[in-house]
């Protein structure tokens, strides 16, 4: 074996991958450790805002609890999840100082002061979350809670409005409020409406809420004065809340409205107050000791240039393993490549990864690198076979002939010529060949009639076919079209048609069909002969393979046919197989592209 060139150092896969390995180690570790101190103050401060987000969302959770609770019992559990989900500590008390709920243990201290005060009547955390607005929280229904009935009915009345809209070219969405009341929320808006659909029902309170209203019209009078009373109630499409809209005499100013809506609103809080807990402070803190900011002492300053020094030591041994198992390989597949090619050197597979793929593909190619190797020596012992046997007969006729033994009379001349044919049709079968394996077979295709194929083949083999005793039968679909070359089709169904003669017995039968099947076009040859044994079967198509082991030509043939046949049927896209059975023939089946057709059976002999 000749020595490779030796490759420079520079250029080694193992030297690149280790400079390559240590540029990444030390530009990620400076990164980390530079990106660490600068956001390290920017961490804090964002941690700051999240903490003030998620102590808004314990308020607001706290506040629907107290909206939908007339008392604070039940309530420890929901503090101690929120505890754990968020991470703080959460104590809930009454005004006078008392405790509801702590998630700390009892007897530890509150922080210095309340982080909030939990008022549903007085606090909005639910329309907007992440706001605290001033108002009532939407969740606080009170005596306008619908029940089961009445919400079913109000849904139907809204499905229904819905319906309609959509009947005149609107569109929009249903929602349940938090008192159960199912509303329309109209695309474009409650103007949007159509007037078909406008019939009042959806907005008409039912029974529980007209009860609820009265009694907020009667806590409304007092400071709206006698000419103050409510004219109606709109059921707005957000929250419980019910906006009521003044009678005639209600001053229709701003101040006059901000005046009324003040009334309605102390109204309502005398209303639902008997519904919700009452006022409670909340109280935020940290679960533990809280550990202290980011302080780049010399302390930190040594453990970032350790840890990453640690990180550069181990970056760097784990890449010169890992270059070192892959290099390995690789280098072996290298010398055996460079061995001699009739050594047919293999490598070991030691390893699963691409590597080991790779090696497994070399062996594959050493191993089809071989077959093929011996398939060319014996083709050449075959092709040296076949030439010999007519070369040999024409020989020994010509040189008697010249002697002066043998006159050449019309018989000998005939076999003479009989055997010049036979190397011409050999020639003229590895010529075929050779086209194929070049990718140079010229195909003149053009639309086919399956049927006529058929007809011509049997019409070229009727005659062998009678003096044989052989039946030759067809069935074809008449209007079967195929894309093909008429001549190289002919020549594969008179192959195999030749082939089935040659294996079938006198009175045995050979069948050749064309059918439709799905967008595909089936040609098949079948006969009655011999068969083939199973063991045979993958080397049918193979070059100069022949049944008869003694390789006798008394059968005729020349080990090429059913070669071209597979060559020349690929070349149209398609297919071709072989089933047998030893002692119940063989059948051929073609598979290409077709066209459509109905049937007609016919059968000679």
């Amino acid at each position: 074996m000749t020595p490779g060139p030796r490759i420079p150092w520079h250029k080694s896969l193992l030297v690149r991958l280790l400079l390559t390995s240590i540029a990444i180690a030390v530009v990620s570790v400076g990164a980390t450790a530079w990106l660490a101190v600068q956001t390290t103050t920017r961490a804090i401060q964002e941690e700051r805002g999240q903490v003030l987000s998620d102590d808004t969302d314990i308020l607001r959770r706290l506040s629907g609890f107290a909206a939908t609770h007339a008392d604070w019992d039940g309530v420890q559990s929901q503090v101690r999840d929120l505890s754990r989900t968020m991470g703080r500590r959460i104590a809930l008390t009454t005004e006078a100082g008392h405790t509801i709920a702590d998630s700390a243990a009892p007897g530890t201290a509150l922080p210095a002061r309340a982080s909030a005060t939990v008022d549903p009547l007085n606090t909005d955390t639910y329309t907007e979350p992440g706001a605290q607005l001033a108002g009532i929280d939407p969740r606080a229904v009170g005596p306008y809670l619908l029940p089961a009935a009445e919400r079913v009915r109000v849904k139907a009345l809204a499905e229904k409005r819905l319906a309609c809209v959509r009947r005149y070219g609107g569109d929009g969405s249903i929602r349940q409020l938090p008192s159960g009341r199912t509303v329309l929320i109209a695309d474009g808006g409650e103007a949007s409406v159509p007037l078909q659909c406008a019939d009042g029902a959806l907005n008409t309170p039912t029974r529980t809420e007209q009860k609820a209203l009265d009694e907020l019209n009667s806590l409304t009078a007092p400071c709206l004065g006698r000419d103050g009373e409510m004219k109606r109630a709109v059921i707005p499409p957000v929250g419980i809340g019910v906006d009521f809209l003044p009678g005639p005499t209600a001053a229709a100013d701003d101040s006059g409205r901000r005046q009324t809506q003040e009334c309605v609103d102390d109204a309502r809080r005398t209303q639902l107050d008997p519904y919700v807990a009452p006022r409670a402070r909340l109280y935020l803190g940290a679960l533990g000791q809280q550990p202290p900011g980011f302080d780049l002492s010399t302390a930190n300053k040594a453990k970032i240039v350790g840890v990453a020094g640690l990180v550069l030591v181990v970056t760097v041994a784990t890449t010169t393993v890992v270059a070192i198992r892959l290099v390995r390989p690789l280098r072996a597949l290298t010398a055996a490549a460079r061995q001699p090619p009739q050594r047919h050197t293999r490598v070991a597979v030691t390893t699963k990864d691409e590597t080991g793929y790779l090696a497994a593909a070399f062996n594959d190619l050493t191993t089809r690198r071989e077959q093929l190797e011996a398939q060319r020596k014996a083709m050449v012992s075959d092709i040296a076979h076949e030439l010999r046997t007519p070369l040999t007969n024409i020989r020994g006729w010509l040189e008697v002939t010249r002697d002066g033994l043998l006159e050449p009379d019309p018989e000998l001349i005939a076999s003479l010529h009989d055997e010049a044919l036979l190397l011409q049709h050999i020639i003229d079968d590895l010529q075929d060949l050779a086209a194929a394996d070049a990718g140079t077979l010229a195909l003149h295709r053009e639309p086919v009639r399956a049927d006529d194929l058929v007809a011509q083949t049997v019409s070229a083999h009727r005659a062998r076919a009678e003096s044989s005793g052989i039946r030759l039968c067809t069935h074809t679909d008449p209007d079967l079209g195929l894309d093909a070359d008429p001549v190289r089709m002919r020549q594969v169904l008179g192959n195999l048609t030749a082939n089935a003669l040659r294996h079938t017995p006198a009175g045995g039968t050979v069948t050749l069909t064309a059918r439709q099947a799905g967008d595909m076009a089936v040609l098949t040859v079948q006969d009655t002969g011999s068969g083939i044994a199973a063991d045979d079967l993958p080397h049918v198509f193979e070059r100069f393979w022949r049944a008869e082991k003694s390789r006798s030509r008394r059968t005729g043939g020349s080990g090429l046919g059913l070669s071209i046949v597979r060559q020349f049927v690929e070349a149209h896209e398609g297919t071709v197989t072989v089933d047998s059975e030893p002692g119940k023939g063989c059948l051929f089946t073609i598979r290409l592209p077709q066209a459509r057709d109905a049937d007609r059976n016919e059968c000679d002999g």
